[in-house]
Parts: C-alpha cells; sequence; structure tokens
C-alpha cells in the first residue's frame, strides 16, 4: 500500500511540475500567481519561433503610398474615392502580401483599417470575368458581415465587384436566388454560410481566397466548430487570412491547422492603446448609482453620437425604459430585436437623427459609425480584450473620441486587469468633459 501511494504521489508532483512548465512554455502564469502580458507576448513569439517548425514568418515590409502598391487602377480610384488618402500602419504593411496570395494572420487594433485592407487584397486577385464565388470572408455577428460588405462594394465599385452577404435573419430563398445569379465575394456569417454551403446554392468550387475577420471571437469555442464544417468543404489549394485585433493562444494554435506557412504581421500588446481616445472613469461605487450618473452625464451625451455599453440584452431593455421615462431620447439594439428592427435602428444611428445608443457586445465589433466620439462602458466589458473592441467605435482613423467608464467597488479588480491588459493609466473623469468632445 505504502509503494502505491508513493507511487502515485511522485506521479501527481511530476504532473505539477509538466504543467507549470507546459504554462511557463505558452506564457500562462499557473493558477495563483500574475498574469503578465508583455511576458505572455514574448513566450508566444519564443514558442511559435522555436517549435521546430518556424510556422510564422514575420512581414515587415510598407509601404508609405497606395500608389507603390502595384494595385490595380481601378481598385486605386475606389480606394481613393472612399475616403483613405494615405495608408494606415496595418495598410502600409498587409495590403501586399495577401495581394501576393500569401497566408497572412494580420493583428491590429480596432479602427485602423483592417477591413480595408482585405478588401483591398481580395478585390485585387479577383477575376471578374468569372462571375462565380471566388472569396468567402467570415465574421462573427451580422451587422459586421453588412459591414464589410459595404466596405467591399464601396473599395470594388470601379471594378464591377459584385458582392453579397450571407447572414442568418434574411430570407433563405433570397440568397439562394442571388447566389444562382453569380456573385464575386460571399461575406457571411458561419451559420448561414455552412448552410448554403450544404444546400450547393453556394458552390466551393472557385473559391480560391478565404478571410477570418475578429478571428479571436470566430475561433473562441463557439464558432470553432463551424469554422472546421466550412473549412472542410472549401478547395485544399486556398489562400486563408486571420485577421484580429487580439490573438489569444488558441486562436494561433487553430490557425496553423489550415493555414500554409501563414506570415504575421503583429501589433504588441503595448501598441493596442488607441490613440486619440481619452480614457476616463467614474467611481459610482455601487450599481444602484449609475443611472444617476448616466443621467448628469445625458446632456453631454446628447451634444454627440455616443454608445453606451451593458453586458446583457435584459438590461438594454431595462436601461432603454429607465431612461425614456425621465424624457431622455435613447436608441437600443441587441441581438434577440429581429434583422430588420436592428437595421431600422443602426440607420437612425448612422443618419444622427439619434445620437445615443444603448447595446451589448454584439456591436462592439465592426460597426463603423464614423460620427461617434463618445462611448460609456456603463458595465465593465467581462473579458479585457472587449474593452479594446468597444472603444475603438470611437476616434476611427485619427479622430479623437472619449471612454467613460462606470467602476463600482465590485468592479475594481477587472478595472485593475484592463489597464494591465493595454498598459495604461485610466484618470478620473474631469468636470470639464463636454470640452473633451
Amino acid at each position: 500500500m505504502e509503494i502505491v501511494s508513493a507511487a502515485f504521489l511522485f506521479a501527481f508532483s511530476t504532473l505539477l511540475i509538466v504543467n507549470d512548465v507546459l504554462c511557463s512554455m505558452a506564457g500562462l502564469a499557473p493558477e495563483g500567481s500574475q498574469f503578465d502580458p508583455n511576458q505572455y507576448d514574448a513566450k508566444m513569439t519564443e514558442l511559435v519561433s522555436t517549435d521546430g517548425q518556424d510556422f510564422f514568418t514575420s512581414y515587415d515590409e510598407a509601404y508609405e503610398s497606395f500608389d507603390l502598391m502595384g494595385l490595380q487602377e481601378n481598385l486605386l480610384r475606389g480606394i481613393y474615392a472612399y475616403g483613405f488618402e494615405k495608408p494606415s500602419a496595418i495598410q502600409q504593411r498587409g495590403i501586399v502580401p495577401f495581394c501576393k496570395g500569401l497566408d497572412v494572420i494580420q493583428q491590429a487594433q480596432s479602427g485602423t483599417g483592417k477591413t480595408a485592407t482585405f478588401c483591398s487584397g481580395i478585390l485585387q486577385q479577383l477575376d471578374y470575368d468569372v462571375v462565380q464565388c471566388q472569396a468567402l470572408v467570415l465574421a462573427p455577428t451580422r451587422e459586421l458581415a453588412q459591414q464589410i460588405e459595404k466596405v467591399m462594394r464601396a473599395l470594388g465599385d470601379y471594378l464591377g465587384v459584385k458582392v453579397h452577404a450571407c447572414v442568418g435573419g434574411t430570407s433563405v430563398r433570397e440568397d439562394q436566388r442571388i447566389l444562382q445569379s453569380g456573385v464575386h465575394v460571399v461575406v457571411g456569417t458561419p451559420g448561414r454560410v455552412f448552410d448554403m454551403l450544404r444546400r450547393q446554392s453556394l458552390r466551393p468550387d472557385y473559391i480560391k481566397m478565404f478571410v477570418l475577420d475578429e478571428a479571436d471571437e470566430m475561433l473562441s469555442r463557439g464558432f470553432k466548430d463551424q469554422i472546421y464544417d466550412i473549412f472542410q468543404l472549401l478547395p485544399s489549394k486556398i489562400q486563408v487570412g486571420v485577421f484580429s485585433a487580439t490573438m489569444p493562444p488558441e486562436a494561433l494554435e487553430i490557425t496553423r491547422k489550415f493555414m500554409n506557412k501563414p506570415v504575421r504581421i503583429l501589433v504588441k500588446r503595448d501598441e493596442l492603446t488607441l490613440e486619440g481616445i481619452k480614457q476616463f472613469y467614474v467611481n459610482v461605487d455601487r450599481e444602484e448609482w449609475k443611472l444617476e450618473t448616466l443621467c448628469d452625464l445625458y446632456e453631454t451625451l446628447a451634444i454627440t453620437q455616443s454608445v453606451i455599453f451593458v453586458n446583457t440584452r435584459r438590461k438594454v431593455d431595462w436601461l432603454t425604459d429607465k431612461m425614456r421615462s425621465r424624457d431622455h431620447t435613447v436608441s437600443a439594439t441587441h441581438g434577440d430585436m429581429d434583422q430588420n428592427t436592428r437595421d431600422i435602428i443602426m440607420r437612425e444611428f448612422r443618419s444622427g437623427s439619434s445620437r445615443v445608443l444603448i447595446t451589448t457586445d454584439l456591436l462592439a465589433r465592426g460597426i463603423d459609425v464614423q460620427q461617434v466620439s463618445l462611448v460609456i462602458n456603463y458595465d465593465l466589458p467581462t473579458q479585457p480584450e472587449n474593452y479594446l473592441h468597444r472603444i475603438g467605435r470611437s476616434g476611427r482613423f485619427g479622430r479623437k473620441g472619449v471612454a467613460i467608464n462606470f467602476v463600482t467597488s465590485d468592479d475594481e479588480r477587472m478595472f485593475f486587469d484592463i489597464q494591465r491588459f493595454y498598459n495604461v493609466v485610466i484618470q478620473e473623469l474631469p468636470l470639464n468633459v463636454a470640452d473633451l468632445l
């Protein structure tokens, strides 16, 4: 019996040691110790460069202007007509390798032009004489898919590109009709795209480019299986692009399974703070004091376009009712609303007829409302990564913006984690907040 116990203790202690070694290799601290994001980045870089496979290679060549990228003249016309003048950092480094047909992993913060990067790469490579789906783009939400479709169509305006958004909440029959008539690019959400592939309404034979946008969310547990199912139905020789603001280790690991010697364009975590966005907090102490604080700020909210984030759909409805009962004009949108209602609300908000929008993390990614200059985190996000996506709704492409975080005593740990994660110090909100907008 003593021998068995000794053997068990030896095996158990060995497992603990192995666990610590694996944690340190992956840049993850064992439970109970401090997680250091900078150490994590260094360890991940070390891990991918010393695993004997040289899976990722970095790509650092940058092009100071769109004219130097060797793009088709009609694509350049679309880029300039859309309002771009000079490429952002990710565009300077990211468009050309994608145009060359390389598999790419591209990481940059929200609001820096990732969408235009992969749209340009796709539009450059399409054969416009062949009206078949040649590129498939997947996004985690309907709104983001529809936003990508708009950008793709605008940039490809002078090329005659045919783009269709394949998303849930719309008519399956209409999707089938449009796909039957022929498109060059399909942008969609995983469920509807897989359904169209399964019904053979979307033919994969000509697809040569496959893009995952917001890969950290797409490859999280909720979408992983669907991504695999879709990938199994695509041609074996296909170019893959993965675009995201944050890259957790599981996303990097999964990309290994379906990418071929990708180049990796990486913005390190300490570069992920959003320039031009002033970040503040209000110490509200208790949850029930948040509403009064928000109402005090309403006059400031209403002079600009503002987005208020809460963590649940139920809370969107509750806060909307409370604000309206005090005669404050607000709009609201969340995933329980039907697609038509959501579209109308977003149209009103984009046009400026509605100035304050209450929503959940559903809209934290991909809704490019150009005029948004104020974001309020009524609830702090439950994951530090989502903070970036939320405050990225304001100050896009260098415009200034303000983010205000409501912090209760229960939020102090998460608030500390967010500041450490992005290497920022968030100041208390000054009294002259209106002057900052």
